[in-house]
């Protein structure tokens, strides 16, 4: 409620110093000379505003991450809070049912030892919200008025205002790159405690996976722990038998769209087919398990093959190769309606075919662009969850039969950290390696494809 209630005041407060910062620039136009003017005052008012929010949402972001502290500590020093246990999970959930209620003002509490701290969880929220609001507001005051006070007809609130927009777009690009930085530390850093318990070797080179949750953590069994399986299962089902369906498809669909249909009907069929990426993956898992799935098994029993699986790696990995042919179709397209037209007007010039055209000049040509498609194609496909969960079963097969049922990465990750398990657990944590492992591959895939397109792009621009 506080970070909310810190919110508004910063954007009211911020409404208010814009309006009378710009009330005192277009004051500066009456007795002086224009010319003298360095800024118009929409950018006094903007530089005033900033100067307002912003150290605002800055004090709001710190705020929200002191202020529980402080009203646990609060709480903990009061006398109601001498009867509770000195650590471990009773106390901790002691606290958060206190904290509960008193948040939500209503209710009862499950547990009677959590009874006599929700008032003073209350009394202290209020008392840290009420100190939170002064200090945003003395904040406010405090740099609103310095801001407001350099205003002058010849001050450069534009530049400034410029340079500030631009930290904040800088600050914004910086996202992404911290956001991935701050995912490949965090496994990392459990990666390296999970093979502190599993050798590394065992890991990458086993070939039996059956981690067992229950197990004594301080004693591992190492040959459980064989990820072959899962990164074979990973690349069967992602990179090949989705590719077979996707890239024949999606490159037959794009030559079709780009060079045979008529523009009308392209207007049609090229929304339609970029609809398929917009599908959830669970209506695609659902389609693959009740259909897709039984229909492959009934057809390998009618021919005779025996042992077929309801849930097979061809099922997932064609569902997969249908979900993921816009990727391919789309890259393809634009790759080849951005090869010159010189170059397919010449060959048909000289006697080519359109066919011939499209396989000796056009797809060569775009091939750099394709290329990237099928890479980034893969890279989606191989970190796919929902399908495999749903049709490819849970059993770690080193197996090339697509038939039987396998797993993947992503599949063993979700059922690795949504157990029971301590997070201190070879088998919890053989999660994290996992996905070091995945995010390296798909991130240099990802680096491949963009190389790939880099190339595409300086060669036609």
């Amino acid at each position: 409620m506080t970070s909310i209630t810190l919110l508004l005041i910063a954007f009211g407060l911020g409404l208010a110093a814009w309006i009378a910062a710009r009330a005192k620039a277009w004051s500066f136009q009456k007795g002086v000379d224009t010319r003298r003017i360095a800024a118009r005052p929409n950018y006094h008012a903007w530089y005033v505003a900033l100067w307002v929010v912003v150290p605002l949402l800055a004090f709001t972001v710190l705020w929200s991450v002191i202020e529980p502290q402080l009203v646990l500590q609060s709480v903990l020093a009061s006398p109601a809070a001498q009867s509770l246990p000195e650590f471990g999970f009773e106390r901790d959930s002691i606290l958060a049912e206190a904290r509960a209620v008193a948040a939500n003002g209503t209710g009862s509490v499950f547990n009677p030892a959590a009874e006599a701290l929700v008032a003073p969880f209350a009394e202290a929220a209020t008392r840290y919200r009420v100190i939170g609001i002064i200090v945003a507001a003395l904040i406010a005051l405090v740099t609103g008025t310095l801001a407001f006070l350099r205003l002058k007809p010849d001050f450069t609130a534009r530049t400034r205002v410029e340079r500030a927009v631009m930290a904040i777009l800088l600050l914004a690009s910086l996202v992404a790159i911290l956001t991935t930085f701050g995912i490949f530390a965090s496994l990392v850093f459990e990666t390296v405690r999970f093979f502190g318990m599993v050798s590394p070797i065992d890991f990458l080179f086993g070939t039996f996976w059956g981690p067992d949750p229950m197990s004594n953590p301080d004693n591992p069994d190492p040959t459980r722990y064989g990820a072959i399986p899962l990164f074979w299962g990973t690349i069967y089902i992602g990179a090949i038998i989705a590719m077979i369906v996707a890239i024949p498809l999606g490159l037959m669909s794009a030559i079709y769209l780009t060079q045979y249909a008529h523009p009308r009907l392209r207007a049609w069929l090229k929304p339609a087919l970029e609809i398929l990426a917009g599908v959830p993956t669970v209506v695609y898992g659902y389609f693959a398990a009740l259909t897709v799935a039984p229909a492959i098994r009934d057809a390998a029993v009618a021919v005779g093959i025996s042992g077929a699986s309801s849930e097979s790696a061809l099922a997932a990995g064609v569902v997969m190769g249908v979900m993921i042919i816009p990727f391919v179709s789309s890259m393809a397209d634009d790759s080849i309606a951005a090869v010159p037209s010189a170059m397919r007007d010449g060959s048909l010039a000289l006697g080519a075919t359109t066919s011939e055209t499209i396989r000796r000049v056009l797809v060569p040509a775009a091939l750099p662009g394709i290329v990237g498609g099928v890479m980034l194609a893969i890279s989606r496909a191989i970190g796919e969850t929902m399908i495999v969960v749903m049709a490819a079963g849970a059993s770690a097969n080193l197996t090339a039969n697509p038939l039987e049922a396998m797993t993947t990465v992503t599949f063993q990750i979700v059922a690795m950290l949504t157990g029971e398990g301590s997070f201190d657990h070879p088998a919890t944590l053989s999660a994290f390696a996992l996905g070091l492992v995945l995010f390296t591959v798909t991130l240099g895939l990802n680096f491949v494809a963009l190389r790939v397109v880099k190339r595409f792009r300086e060669a036609y621009e």
